[in-house]
């Protein structure tokens, strides 16, 4: 399977597991011009969320975790402020959690982290 299509899939179980806990999606693969992409928008109890998705077949890299660099935060941020003001959005409380998807024995392993960047 070529990174793309895994990369999808990974968000497709993300999407499923958020709905499942009462999210609603807004958005996805939100891009602003060359500055980052969001992998998910959604909103949950009155909060606007920016969600990174990354998955892992094995640890050869580390665990998902591992790939949110410094530099993929800033651009995730200034992602999240381009969509507030394209869409005109102020006043409303946000953060940013992370999804971290892992495949033991084939079977996908799902942690959210909550408020994570």
């Amino acid at each position: 399977m070529n990174r793309r299509k895994a990369g999808s899939q990974a968000e497709d179980q993300a999407v499923m597991f958020l709905e499942q806990a009462g999210y609603s999606i807004i958005k996805r693969n939100f891009t602003f011009g060359r500055i980052g992409e969001i992998d998910i928008i959604c909103k949950h109890e009155g909060i606007l969320i920016f969600v990174e998705v990354k998955a892992r077949m094995n640890h050869e890299y580390g665990p998902p975790e591992a790939s949110i660099t410094q530099k993929k935060v800033k651009a995730l941020k200034r992602a999240a402020e381009g969509y507030l003001y394209i869409n005109n959005i102020r006043d409303i409380p946000c953060r940013f959690d992370f999804i971290a998807i892992e495949y033991p024995e084939g079977i996908p392993s799902i942690r959210h982290l909550i408020n994570a960047l």
